[in-house]
């Protein structure tokens, strides 16, 4: 490998990922809950299980040759995100008992899913990296408010702080994939390729969680400009999730961009000392 094709891969420093095999509530609706943040949750959820199994296959086409850490990674990632789909088809199905009909939603997933892999290997990975984005800037939010998942109202709320752990934990295995995949192009064709299929990827997941969400609002009774404010004000003001993500979503066209350029590896810390700390609590004193 030449000079040039060694400063192409990633040179942050390589990190342990923890696969944390948990199994959370299975809880329907709760009455005094915000139907907005409820429904974009759900929306969110619904998108997850067929999108995850995307991820993988995007990761695993590319995975022959990586160095040996990257393997590794690789193979942790993959079990992280099939524990991720396996709790939210559980939390899907506790939407469709609490009376919800998320067939259109689940139809529009498969359709955007069945798109993404009809396009070129290089492209799914792209559009991974860019989803995988989102998740780790969604990730971040979570953990920092956790009060703000409550409103969710649907199963168990320490579901969303264990996914969010975990994106944030393997955001650079997607990407880091891809500096290898693309580590004989040159850093403009890098960075031009990946900068277009995030604003297209943005497009696509804004205008299709909306819709998602609106159709559960729809079920709700709520519809009109009732329902598109109603988000709008979620997303933008408060909590603003939209809002407060801005900066690092901007942070993804930066030249040379990392996911690890943002280390909030602290988050991941805290979670594991509040849940050690929670497992201890519970052990019953001899």
């Amino acid at each position: 490998m030449t000079a040039q094709h060694q400063r192409q891969e990633s040179t942050q420093p390589r990190r342990t990922l923890t696969v944390r095999d948990r199994r959370f509530a299975r809880g329907k609706r709760e009455r005094g809950v915000d139907p907005v943040a409820s429904a974009w949750f759900a929306a969110l959820s619904c998108s997850f299980p067929r999108g995850e199994a995307m991820f993988i296959e995007a990761v695993k086409a590319h995975r022959d040759d990586v160095p040996e850490q990257l393997a590794r990674e690789i193979r942790d990632f993959i079990r992280q995100e099939v524990n991720h789909s396996r709790e939210h088809i559980a939390f899907n199905r506790a939407v469709e008992e609490a009376g919800y009909d998320i067939s259109e939603i689940s139809a529009r997933v498969n359709r955007l899913v069945d798109d993404t892999l009809a396009t070129p290997p290089f492209v799914q990975l792209a559009i991974t990296c860019a989803l995988e984005h989102f998740t780790a800037m969604f990730a971040h939010q979570f953990l920092k408010n956790p009060a703000s998942l409550a409103k969710a109202g649907m199963g168990d709320p320490q579901l969303w702080l264990w996914h969010a752990v975990e994106e944030i934990e393997h955001k650079a295995v997607a990407y880091d994939t891809w500096l290898h995949a693309t580590r004989d192009w040159s850093a403009f064709k890098r960075w031009r390729v990946r900068s277009l299929l995030m604003v297209l990827v943005t497009f696509r997941f804004l205008k299709n969680r909306s819709n998602d969400a609106s159709e559960l609002l729809r079920q709700d009774g709520i519809t009109g400009w009732r329902a598109k404010w109603g988000l709008v004000s979620y997303l933008f003001a408060k909590p603003g999730i939209l809002r407060k993500i801005l900066p690092s979503w901007l942070g993804y066209f930066r030249p040379g961009f990392h996911p690890w350029d943002h280390d909030d590896s602290y988050l991941i810390e805290q979670y594991d000392g509040v849940v050690s700390a929670q497992e201890e609590a519970a052990v019953p004193a001899e």
